[in-house]
């Protein structure tokens, strides 16, 4: 069921249609048990009162993808205890997380350089408030390269006399947890392929000059960090002046 639903999880409690959906029909001969318009009618039903969206299509894909199966565990109530079962704590954790997430977003929006942050492509609900938090206030780096230095994205120099390397890997000095979250946000640029964007047009170019995957996802994960840096910046500059009605003139 999770290779057929692609539903992200719901916003308000974390839930996912494959998860529901499997928490019903918990067994093959619940769905390939009725002819193909009994399930589709049934599946009909569930979505409706689930709140979930109802495709024929989607239904036909299950049906046959259930009749391909063999029945390993015999439909029971043992087999259907251990599934809810199942089900049930990854319901739990999910909806775990999403408080958790709820809460991450809510802190990160009382950030005064959340508006910027919150535009750049590939940063959603989750990621957005891991990368500021990870990141923390931009104002206390001193130049785009302290920033990536700071991640760990850097390559130091290697040089003993008159050899110096070509080929040098990056420090991994700084956080881990960063650099995760900025692979999270090249993998999710590559697959939505905007065209517009100066870093999928910089990964994209050293993906065709025969780029290693982990040379151009770095390198891209730099380039993101001094946009970042350049933006929120520039955000928080303007945001220390403060103009006074009468003179015209501003003051910090």
């Amino acid at each position: 069921m999770n290779e057929l639903f692609s539903s992200p999880p719901r916003k308000s409690d974390g839930h996912e249609k494959w998860m529901d959906f499997a928490f019903k029909f918990w067994h093959c001969e619940c769905v390939c048990g009725f002819s193909p318009g009994v399930f589709a009618e049934r599946y009909r039903k569930w979505c409706k009162k689930a709140g979930y969206k109802f495709s024929q299509d989607k239904a036909d894909d299950i049906y046959a993808s259930t009749c391909g199966h063999c029945f390993v565990m015999p439909k029971n109530d043992t087999t259907k205890l251990l599934i809810s079962q199942a089900i049930t704590q990854i319901s739990t954790v999910a909806e775990t997380l999403a408080v958790i997430s709820g809460e991450m977003k809510r802190l990160a929006q009382m950030l005064p350089e959340y508006p910027v942050v919150s535009e750049f492509y590939g940063l959603g609900d989750i990621l957005c408030p891991q990368l500021m938090a990870e990141i923390g206030d931009v104002c206390r780096f001193r130049s785009k390269g302290s920033l990536v230095c700071f991640a760990g994205l850097e390559a130091p120099p290697y040089q003993s006399g008159k050899f110096e390397s070509e080929n040098r890997s990056i420090s991994k000095r700084g956080s881990p947890h960063l650099r995760k979250a900025l692979f999270q946000v090249m993998d999710c640029i590559l697959r939505k392929k905007p065209a517009d964007n100066p870093v999928y047009q910089f990964l994209d170019r050293k993906r065709a000059e025969g780029k290693h995957y982990y040379n151009y996802m770095t390198a891209g994960s730099a380039k993101f960090l001094r946009i970042y840096y350049a933006r929120v910046k520039e955000h928080l500059d303007k945001l220390n002046i403060v103009v006074q009605p009468n003179t015209g003139s501003a003051t910090l």
